[in-house]
Parts: C-alpha cells; sequence; structure tokens
C-alpha cells in the first residue's frame, strides 16, 4: 500500500582490484564525492580511509 522513497546509495564502489586473496576497493561518498580505500581481506573489509593524492591531498569526486 505505502511504498517507501528508494534513497540513492550513500556509498558507491568505484573501483576494484583483486590481488589473490585480497582486494581492494576505491569507495565514493556520493554525498561529498569523497574518495576512499578500502582493503578487503578474506574475513571481508578490514578498514577504510581517505585517499591522498601525490600530496597528500585528499581526493574529492566533483558531484
Amino acid at each position: 500500500m505505502f511504498e517507501k522513497e528508494k534513497k540513492p546509495k550513500r556509498f558507491v564502489i568505484k573501483e576494484e582490484q583483486n590481488l589473490g586473496l585480497a582486494g581492494v576497493y576505491v569507495v565514493v561518498d556520493t554525498a561529498t564525492g569523497v574518495n576512499y580505500i578500502m582493503p578487503v581481506g578474506g574475513n571481508g573489509p578490514s578498514g577504510i580511509t581517505p585517499l591522498l593524492d601525490s600530496n597528500g591531498n585528499v581526493i574529492v569526486d566533483a558531484h
């Protein structure tokens, strides 16, 4: 009867790289554009941190 409003996803996977038994995801916060790097191992994600460029600045996508 009542349909829930579908919200866009806040975090999306922009890129992924398989490194054998582990991997790395680049995740983007669609609200802020900030890119994060998230290592993933056999037990799932093990943390998340902002992705930095070569000058130490946080990488932000235009949104």
